[in-house]
């Protein structure tokens, strides 16, 4: 047996008896699935332009039509990109246990798209715009406007993100901090873990006597039980998991 098979075997006894089990997953999942992260999709003409200009207010109150092209552009990729086996493997996971809260900072619907219910989107969504005048959300506008209006008010829209300065969706947030203190194991997956307030959710978990797991390809902390690291591929570990827990 190889330490990473020991390594599932013994988190698979903790999932197995899990009565609520809550994940995190960050750009390293989508990675996967061919999905940019948010650093290396500024590459050719949007390596020219400054983060903050792209993704932030005051960015978009200067050239909105920048804007809405970039996340234009990053909305037909990740509609594009197709949900991979780490993907399906939460969803099927889902199936197996009491309860399951599944929290991501990515924005493309990966999740939602392979089958796994309530996705907490911390970050907001690519899919979804948010109009700046009365608030309404919109999963549907005219794709072909250079500044998408809204259809309730005609006042400009806005992707429905979570840009540089502003807060976090509240009720996201909350959500996310009460399954950190409620859940017996929880799941880092494919995050640096260094972006708060999202980075403290493990340590909150576990904090409370949760097992936890951090998955990801940069992993280098050495743990012992009740912290368990691996330091692989979401879309290789997540799947042989499920199948040690439950047999699937």
């Amino acid at each position: 047996m190889t330490d990473l098979d020991a390594v599932i075997a013994a988190f698979a006894t903790h999932l197995r008896t899990a009565r609520h089990v809550a994940v995190l997953t960050g750009a390293g999942i989508s990675a996967e699935s061919g999905i940019p992260t948010f650093r290396d999709a500024q590459t050719g003409l949007w390596s020219h332009f400054d983060p903050e200009e792209l993704t932030s207010p005051a960015g978009f109150a200067r050239n909105p039509a920048l804007v809405w092209r970039w996340y234009a552009e990053r909305r037909v990729k990740a509609c594009a990109a197709q949900p991979n086996p780490a993907h399906y493997a939460l969803a099927e996971l889902a199936k197996h246990v009491p309860t399951l809260t599944l929290i991501t900072q990515n924005i493309d619907g990966l999740h939602q798209r392979a089958g796994s219910p309530n996705v907490i989107e911390l970050h907001g969504s690519l899919h979804r715009a948010r109009c700046m005048a009365d608030g309404s959300v919109h999963h549907t506008w005219d794709y072909d406007e250079e500044l998408p209006r809204c259809p309730n008010c005609g006042a400009m829209l806005r992707p429905d993100v979570v840009w540089f300065g502003e807060m976090l969706p509240q009720r996201a947030l909350e959500t996310s901090w009460q399954a950190a203190l409620d859940c017996d194991v929880f799941m880092s997956i494919g995050t640096s873990g260094v972006v708060e307030p999202a980075a403290s959710l493990p340590r909150v978990a576990l904090g409370r006597g949760a097992t936890v797991l951090l998955l990801n390809l940069e992993q280098t902390v050495a743990a012992r039980p009740p912290l368990f690291t691996i330091n692989g591929k979401a879309g290789e570990v997540l799947p042989r998991l499920v199948k040690a827990a439950f047999g699937e």
